[in-house]
This record gives C-alpha cells, sequence and structure tokens, in this order.
C-alpha cells in the first residue's frame, strides 16, 4: 500500500505563490509517475502536472504551462508543485497521485493512489 499526503496549500491573493508537496510511504516504487491533479466545485477532476519519477520527463496541461513547476526528491520520495503567478480560476482541491509506471498518465483513472487533497484558494 502506497500513502500520499499532501500539504502546502492555503489562501492565497492573485499573483501570488504557493509551493505543494506530496510525500509518499509505504511501499513506494522507483518505477513510478507522480501527478498532480485538481478538481474545483461542480468540475471534473483535470491534470495539472505529472513527472516520470525515473526519466524526470514532465507535463503540463495548457492553462499553468510557464506558471507552474513540477519537481521530485527523490531521497525523501517526495514531489512538489510550485505555483506562480496564482489566479482565481486555479481554485480548487489539488491532489497528487501515483502509478506503477514509468509512463506520465493524464487519465486520473489511470493512478491508482491518491493522496487526501488540499484546498488551494486564490482570491482576486
Amino acid at each position: 500500500q502506497v500513502r500520499l499526503v499532501e500539504s502546502g496549500g492555503g489562501l492565497v491573493q492573485a499573483g501570488g505563490s504557493l509551493r505543494l508537496s506530496c510525500a509518499a510511504s509505504g511501499r513506494t516504487f522507483s518505477s513510478s509517475a507522480r501527478g498532480w491533479f485538481r478538481q474545483a466545485p461542480g468540475k471534473e477532476r483535470e491534470v495539472v502536472a505529472a513527472v516520470s519519477w525515473r526519466s524526470g520527463s514532465t507535463y503540463y496541461t495548457d492553462s499553468v504551462q510557464g506558471r507552474f513547476t513540477i519537481s521530485r526528491d527523490n531521497a525523501k520520495n517526495t514531489v512538489y508543485l510550485q505555483m506562480n503567478s496564482l489566479k482565481p480560476e486555479d481554485t480548487a482541491v489539488y491532489y497528487c497521485a501515483a502509478r506503477p509506471s514509468t509512463r506520465i498518465s493524464i487519465l486520473n483513472t489511470e493512478y491508482a493512489y491518491w493522496g487526501q487533497g488540499t484546498q488551494v484558494t486564490v482570491s482576486s
């Protein structure tokens, strides 16, 4: 079993920054992909960014390209999401997820493990 714990959410003004962290414990695996997803009220869960743990290759959805950065710390088994130039439309619950594959996926159905989520609220 893999346990993912997110932290770092909060309330920030538009244009501000936040850094989310997702620490993994339990039966972790080096050949994996990690993703950050978000879900706003009344909307479907969508991918924000993803990273291959082995290669470091990344993916970003268009709306966050150039503003968000996903990174990983192998020693801490932690993935981060640095969010800059935040906009009110970034407001959502952010979830980290993991899948036992080296390939990145943008589909939430292909991730087996999920954190509990952390709220990000951007005020205008």
